[in-house]
């Protein structure tokens, strides 16, 4: 970015929206949605909160949970151009108790299985007990007890597009971002260490 103090700019909000909704990857077995004008706008705002925290401005992500999880709701946006691809993601069992497929509420407690909301910084990639996998700093009072439960993003068996399709609805996480296989490659790759995700419904 050359000027990184446009980045509040509505014009430039608008520009990002208008190219999410032109860009976003066409849906297979799940349905792809630009990311919501709203839930962008409030991006926009941490992510000029936390700029300082920020060390990669090029590509953010941005987790909208008003969506249910048949959706591609994960979109990794870029900065420049407004360009974003979408991608399935799962949401904590704590935070949809009857599986219905909703994110119903978040929450930043150990122990909850929920998901949290609020901005984030990518951390270091590690190889756990779901493969390789990319840890997350919570910057907000909602998300920062993430780091100490082990919020992080990976994949699982229970997210595909397979499930999205048959289901209608994907597994659910202990609150973590879970992606299909292939999209953590691009993630991982794409998204790296340094960078912001905000996490948030409207």
């Amino acid at each position: 970015m050359k000027n990184e103090s446009s980045i509040g700019r509505r014009g430039f909000i608008g520009g990002l929206i208008a190219g999410a909704a032109v860009l976003a990857v066409p849906a297979r077995a799940a349905s792809a949605t630009p990311v919501d004008a709203r839930l962008l706008a409030r991006a926009m705002a941490a992510f000029g909160r936390h700029r300082a925290a920020v060390q990669k401005a090029d590509l953010i992500a941005i987790a909208d949970y008003s969506r249910p999880s048949r959706d591609r709701r994960f979109h990794l946006v870029d900065m420049a151009s407004g360009a974003t691809v979408s991608m399935l993601v799962a949401h904590g069992r704590g935070s949809d108790p009857a599986h219905s497929g909703w994110l119903q509420q978040f929450s930043n407690a150990d122990g909850s299985y929920a998901s949290c909301a609020g901005a984030f910084i990518t951390g270091g990639e590690y190889v756990g007990k779901h493969g390789r996998s990319m840890r997350l700093q919570g910057l907000d009072p909602t998300n920062d007890n993430a780091l100490d439960r082990a919020i992080v993003i990976h994949t699982a068996p229970y997210v595909s597009e397979a499930m999205a399709r048959d289901m209608g609805k994907l597994g659910r996480s202990q609150g973590c971002f879970t992606l299909t296989g292939a999209d953590l490659q691009q993630v991982l790759a794409r998204l790296g260490g340094g960078r912001f995700l905000y996490s948030d419904k409207v």
